[in-house]
């Protein structure tokens, strides 16, 4: 998944200072832009009943529907004229402090390789499915590219207190694997889910996992699996709530409360969880 990686003295050879590359789109072979096909239009087929409106109509009006895997140049330029933000080629997992200012300056960090076709279901590292596929409709949201922009200008600040631990966990159940409410039905709007196959029908529909509404501090308690399906989910009301629950919020207080509480396992449940039954599948 896109989150920020280890610290690391420079950027590989071929990078820029900013570690950002060139996505040599014409580098990508047929093959390569067949596994983009295929993984578009299986995930596309599944979405619809599943997925947050606005994730499709962002998909829709960036031209996502390729075919083939996108020229980030292109594809930045609609999103510019959208909401203001470009998508730029990275080697891979970058350190902290480049992810957030890339972020926080409207650029979407994406890896430019493309899974084989022998690992369609599951991949550790993010790739330019995941990135831009999973990430890229959602910043042609006006509110939801104002949260990631002030995202990215919190992980900064909270460099200088040590707890980029804690901030990632609002990342990840959130722009990783976040739920959103619907009228009377949830929806999925996190990367990580949207760009699973199993994941997308699991996180709503299966009724092992609870999901929890929204709360800042039980979300920056949580911790988080990365190898498997995760084993809850948080709910936000809206994207304009996401934002405002965020932006009214002093960090700095926060950070040193959550030094004194112990974190949640995955498996917990706490009294003031507010949960929501799973959707059925009709």
């Amino acid at each position: 998944m896109t989150i920020p990686a280890a610290s690391a003295d420079a950027p590989p050879v071929g990078a820029a200072a900013d570690w950002t590359i060139p996505q040599r789109w014409g580098d990508y072979t047929p093959e390569d832009h067949a596994v983009w096909d295929r993984l578009y239009s299986r995930q596309m087929a599944l979405l619809p009943d599943l997925v947050a409106p606005d994730f499709l109509s962002g998909a829709k009006a960036l031209g996502l529907e390729g075919p083939g895997i996108p020229d980030f140049k292109r594809l930045s330029d609609r999103l510019r004229r959208l909401t203001g933000w470009s998508v730029v080629a990275v080697p891979g997992l970058v350190p902290d402090e480049v992810f957030f200012e890339h972020l926080a300056n409207r650029r979407f960090v994406a890896g430019r390789f493309i899974r084989s076709p022998a690992q369609l279901d599951y991949l550790q590292e993010p790739d330019v499915f995941h990135d831009v596929f999973g990430h890229v409709p959602l910043l042609a949201h006006p509110v939801y590219a104002d949260y990631m922009q002030a995202y990215g200008r919190g992980g900064l600040r909270a460099m200088g207190f040590a707890a980029i631990h804690k901030l990632s966990r609002l990342y990840w159940h959130t722009v990783e694997f976040g739920l959103i409410r619907d009228g009377g039905r949830l929806r999925i709007f996190g990367a990580g889910i949207v760009s699973s196959y199993g994941e997308s029908g699991y996180a709503l529909h299966d009724p092992a996992p609870p999901r929890i509404a929204f709360d800042l501090r039980r979300v920056m308690r949580t911790e988080y699996r990365i190898d498997a399906y995760q084993p809850h989910y948080f709910v936000i009301d809206s994207f304009e709530d996401l934002l405002a629950k965020t932006l009214e919020v002093d960090f700095a207080p926060l950070y040193r409360e959550l030094e004194t509480l112990p974190d949640l396992p995955t498996s917990a449940i706490t009294p003031g969880d507010r949960l929501f039954p799973h959707n059925d599948r009709g």
